[in-house]
């Protein structure tokens, strides 16, 4: 493909079109099986959904959610943190991490990030522990594992519950271990741009332990412990059973994905390297690259250059959490968390997804080697 004809061609950050064709015929059988069955809420999809996710990460038991978003809070709540407490996370994140600290009525702790992983700075956490606090709510972002050893380590030695947010980072491992299969309970987000993505809403909580699962499918369901019987308040969050069926599916390929993302990602760095930074692939540990994300900067010239030869590209996060008018309340200000901020103002995301085509990616590296250069 030459330039020219490049140039025509919009590059989008993502392509749901191109991943849903290949599997429009399975996914419309099960759309219509389902259809004919009549059993369109907690049905057999989601049950056997719950046990091939739970199957894949090696836990005991994992509970099918309307959201991501749902998976963090019903899991705060079902270790019982409540008003008082604190749970230590990032600021660079989405604001959902943060946000379901604050529906259990507890207190987001900042802890500021690596500058080469972008996530949490295991250094930093221990000097943030205080006699309220109860977790430690850790992000795997972009797909890029955090440090589990010294995370767990810090955690055992301070008594702490740990939740993961894995929103990002499905598939990704850990010394061979899956991300998710290191806390008390772990987080899935099945939002369509995920690496495993519904046509829809949905999210998922997996764990290890019974205890925590039976709570959190009690709480998904109204505290339903019998036919209109409640023996506490719960909410209403079920993943929906058509897309338990479309993300069964997906599942069946997610490491197929996987793969392609990481050959896409791993041309990227043999083009960027040194031209700008790129993401870190780190020993014992697999990436899975749900963004592509470079430092640089000239952040803002290489975004508008990519512009102009109609290729997309997404800063995230514009504006650490600390900064966010919504947690104004817990009295950060700017220099609180230095590496954050910096993050803010130099990260971009590049276009990736599995059925993006090697050539327009070498495309997309040489516009930006072109930029940096001019």
């Amino acid at each position: 493909m030459t330039e020219s004809t490049h140039h025509m061609t919009h590059v989008p950050m993502l392509d749901l079109k191109a991943q849903y064709m290949p599997l429009r015929e399975e996914i419309e059988n099960a759309f219509s099986n389902i259809l004919d069955s009549g059993r369109f809420v907690l049905g057999e999809n989601v049950a056997s959904f719950e046990k091939e996710i739970a199957a894949y990460h090696g836990v005991i038991g994992a509970v099918g959610l309307a959201s991501g978003t749902d998976a963090l809070h019903l899991s705060l709540k079902s270790l019982d943190i409540t008003s008082g407490d604190e749970v230590i996370t990032t600021p660079f994140t989405f604001i959902a991490t943060a946000e379901a600290i604050t529906y259990v009525n507890a207190k987001p702790v900042f802890v500021d990030i690596d500058r080469n992983t972008l996530n949490m700075d295991p250094a930093q956490i221990e000097d943030k522990i205080t006699e309220r606090t109860k977790a430690i709510l850790i992000v795997h972002l972009f797909g890029q594992p955090a440090e589990m050893d010294e995370i767990m380590a810090i955690a055992r030695r301070h008594n702490l519950r740990v939740v993961e947010d894995c929103a990002q980072s499905f598939g990704a491992k850990y010394e061979g271990a899956p991300i998710g299969s290191f806390g008390d309970t772990s987080c899935f987000s099945f939002y369509p741009s995920k690496n495993l993505g519904a046509h829809g809403d949905g999210g998922m909580m997996i764990s290890d332990n019974a205890k925590l699962c039976k709570k959190v499918e009690l709480l998904r369901n109204h505290g339903t412990v019998g036919p209109y019987i409640h023996d506490f308040i719960g909410f209403n969050s079920r993943l929906d059973e058509i897309q338990a069926a479309i993300l069964r599916i997906k599942f069946k390929y997610i490491d197929e994905y996987i793969a392609k993302r990481r050959n896409l990602a791993s041309l990227y760095t043999s083009i960027l390297n040194g031209v700008v930074q790129c993401p870190l692939e780190i020993e014992n540990r697999k990436h899975v690259y749900h963004q592509y994300t470079i430092r640089t900067p000239l952040r803002d010239k290489i975004q508008q250059d990519l512009a102009d030869h109609a290729i997309s590209s997404v800063v995230y996060y514009p504006m650490p959490l600390h900064l966010q008018k919504a947690f104004d309340y817990l009295g950060y200000g700017k220099g609180s968390f230095p590496e954050a901020e910096a993050a803010a103002e130099d990260v971009l995301s590049l276009p990736i997804y599995p059925e993006l085509a090697p050539e327009t990616v070498d495309y997309i590296g040489r516009t930006i080697v072109k930029a940096v250069q001019g």
